[in-house]
């Protein structure tokens, strides 16, 4: 049996969205044309791939088990058009977790990666519905499972994170401290704590009972908002340089050491020489600065370090 391409994407689209309207929208065809593509596919394969009612769309067990084959059969596609048109365009790299700072990561690599595109994603999520979407190339951040299938991603940077704390705090004088002692502190995060996975494991690990929220508008805005209560504190990588905000000290912790781990993510099955050149950069790179040492009698991860699936996209 051949497959045709345009069912198959259809198909993984819909799959994606569980919506015949949005995913017709991202596929730049009217609803009726994607109904028909995959009504003609469920032909052809002689079996439903979808559940159709008054609850939405839902995915068959057959359609479940045709979902990875048929991701990895559109990447191979679009990887066999980029190399026979000699596609040369810069790589599309998005990055999430503004915090704390992942342009500074790229900005080291960026030299030997080839040319790069940047974006901001807003988190984790609109960062993997990018990538299967095929609107990027790859993605920079903190990645936490549970991630969708068919994405590949690689370790490539471990950074110690300090407190931050207002300079009114009673341990803001201290040369250093292990993360159990602000116990008694309130957590000042930039967002709701249910979608900041690493200080929710802080928070969770280390017993820290009270949060504040407030809205991420940028480092120096969110820093103000720590100084201007004596109880907070926050987490920042240790070598960011700080905005010249009064009243905020930084203090390393210690025994453990919270590691921010950043990776990059991408579509398994892409095999644009970019990527390839962007994953050798950041081994280099790691391999030089030692971004990767960790030691778990020294250090601590909300979850062990993983490289993710494979060497690399090829």
């Amino acid at each position: 049996m051949d497959l045709d391409m345009a069912q198959v994407r259809a198909f993984v689209r819909t799959a994606e969205e569980l919506h015949f309207g949005r995913a017709a929208g991202t596929l730049a065809i009217s609803q009726q044309a994607l109904s028909k593509r995959i009504a003609r596919l469920e032909f052809l394969l002689g079996t439903e791939l979808f559940q159709r009612g008054g609850n939405g769309v839902r995915l068959t067990e057959a359609g479940r088990r045709f979902l990875p084959p048929a991701r990895q059969t559109v990447a191979a596609a679009d990887a066999a058009v980029a190399a026979a048109v000699g596609e040369d365009r810069p790589l599309r790299v998005d990055v999430w977790g503004h915090l704390y700072a992942p342009m500074r990561t790229l900005a080291q690599v960026a030299g030997r990666a080839g040319e790069l595109v940047l974006g901001h994603g807003r988190d984790l999520p609109a960062a993997t519905t990018a990538l299967l979407h095929g609107d990027i190339d790859a993605a920079l951040g903190r990645v936490h499972p549970p991630l969708p299938a068919g994405l590949a991603h690689r370790l490539v940077r471990l950074e110690p994170v300090d407190a931050v704390l207002s300079a009114d705090h009673p341990l803001a004088a201290e040369p250093a401290l292990r993360p159990d002692q602000l116990r008694d502190s309130v957590l000042w995060a930039p967002g709701a704590l249910d979608r900041l996975d690493f200080l929710h494991r802080f928070a969770d690990r280390f017993g820290i009972q009270e949060t504040a929220t407030s809205v991420n508008l940028g480092l120096a805005h969110f820093l103000a908002g720590v100084a201007q209560e004596p109880r907070r504190f926050s987490l920042v990588p240790a070598d960011v340089p700080l905005p010249e905000v009064t009243g905020v000290r930084s203090v390393p912790l210690a025994d453990p050491t919270p590691l921010y781990a950043w990776s990059l993510l991408w579509r398994a099955g892409n095999g644009r020489p970019g990527l390839n050149s962007l994953l050798t950069a950041c081994a280099e790179e790691a391999g030089q600065n030692r971004w990767l040492e960790y030691d778990p009698t020294r250090d601590w991860l909300p979850e062990p370090p993983v490289s993710g699936p494979g060497p690399g996209p090829e």
